[in-house]
């Protein structure tokens, strides 16, 4: 089996539908700075674009030195998912900038279909139920050159062994707490594994618990 260099994502929230020259400049420099400080690819989660036109985009993207970027289907103003095929336009419009410049970027389609399966549990629609709109979807993507599709809260081993064999093209899942393992996605077919703000909020949450207890040692202290 050919041994695959780690690919970093260069992940920094930032609020829903922003579109600020000074947010994106901060996140640019950031990302920049982790280009420029590993000697593996780094991918940008560019979320749906900042408002920016996809020559824009490119062109910060490039600046950066990402390798490459998610860009998801999401429409935050209006709290729902885009229309594909105006979707699927946007990413070829992206493709078409990044040759335009030069520029072999890898785009990862994210597949927003999922999301409310994730956040809304049992009470609402099941992957199985979902996975037609997510398959349309990726095959709108990768017709309109993406070159891998992300679909967000695929989690359920079935769901993405079914997604996985229907997609034409690489599949990213999402590595949440509840998902298979590596090795178990690994032999369902996924091509490539997110932990998005995963690893940093395992790391805060580790941080916390060790604060904690130097503080109620501190206490203890005290009282003796």
């Amino acid at each position: 089996m050919t041994r695959q260099r780690p690919i970093i994502a260069a992940y920094r929230p930032i609020a829903a539908g922003s579109c600020s020259p000074v947010l994106v400049g901060a996140d640019g420099a950031a990302a920049a700075r982790i280009t420029r400080s590993v000697g593996v690819p780094v991918t940008v989660d560019a979320e749906a674009g900042y408002g920016m036109t996809a020559a824009e985009l490119v062109a910060e993207l490039k600046g950066m030195g990402a390798a490459g970027c998610n860009l998801e289907d999401s429409n935050h103003a209006a709290q729902t998912l885009r229309d594909p095929v105006q979707q699927a336009a946007w990413l070829r419009d992206v493709r078409q900038a990044a040759s335009d410049q030069g520029y072999r970027l890898v785009i990862n389609a994210r597949i927003d279909v999922f999301v409310p399966s994730l956040v809304s549990g049992s009470g609402g629609p099941t992957q199985g139920e979902l996975m037609p709109e997510a398959l349309r979807r990726a095959q709108a993507y990768l017709d309109a050159s993406a070159d891998c599709v992300y679909p967000i809260g695929l989690w359920e081993a079935g769901a993405v062994a079914a997604f996985v064999s229907k997609c034409p093209g690489p599949v990213n899942v999402l590595r949440i707490p509840q998902a298979p393992s590596i090795a178990e996605l690994a032999e369902l077919g996924v091509a490539r594994i997110s932990y998005a703000g995963l690893l940093h909020r395992g790391v805060m949450e580790q941080l916390s618990h060790v604060l904690a207890s130097l503080a109620e040692q501190r206490e203890h202290l005290r009282v003796g």
